[in-house]
């Protein structure tokens, strides 16, 4: 369980491809690495991961082709940046919300453009997104617990406070770009109970 509150942005040192669909991944987060031992799980650009060594200040992780399929882990490449959020900790504040680590899709960005101090990121998603979308409820984008702020029949708009511009990959956002996308958990066990 995560909470969408990025703890560092690490940077990949090396990504390779497996024969399987699968990928390898080595990211230098001298923070996360120094408070992480193998098996522990770190939500990397939104994707759970487990930790399979961890040494000199980097983490490797190896990505499956299910992973890889859903997100946008397979277009990562050396000197990359993404987000890192280790698995919460019993007794941690719940500071986002809850963040499985489990990307449901992809996300195009269509803008991002200042918005006082801050910014406005424009997503376009698809119908079987945007379908657990509601104004003022929760999406992570990235592995960054964020807030709609405003939605139609294409996508979503969320606004983003100069610190998530600062601490998170998103500031580095373009037009065309692809984010990963959890949509929000409880929104997800209300529909299938709603219809069963």
């Amino acid at each position: 369980m995560f909470t969408g509150i990025v703890r560092e942005r690490g940077r990949v040192v090396a990504a390779e491809h497996g024969e399987s669909g699968g990928m390898s991944l080595r990211i230098n987060a001298p923070f996360t690495a120094a408070a992480s031992k193998p098996g522990d799980s770190i939500a990397v650009a939104g994707c759970c991961l487990t930790a399979t060594a961890v040494e000199d200040g980097s983490l490797a992780f190896d990505a499956v082709p299910e992973t890889i399929a859903r997100s946008n882990l397979g277009r990562l490449a050396e000197g990359a940046e993404v987000n890192l959020e280790p698995a919460l900790r019993v007794g941690e504040p719940l500071g986002g919300h809850f963040v499985q680590g489990h990307v449901d899709g992809l996300g195009s960005v269509r803008s991002i453009a200042p918005d006082g101090e801050g910014a406005r990121l424009r997503v376009e998603l698809g119908p079987e997104l945007l379908r657990y979308c509601v104004d003022k409820g929760s999406l992570t984008l990235d592995g960054v617990a964020l807030t709609v702020a405003a939605l139609d029949d294409t996508g979503v708009e969320v606004a983003l406070v100069p610190f998530t511009l600062q601490e998170t990959t998103l500031s580095s956002l373009e037009p065309g770009d692809e984010v990963n996308v959890e949509v929000d958990l409880l929104a997800k066990y209300a529909e299938r109970l709603a219809t069963s």
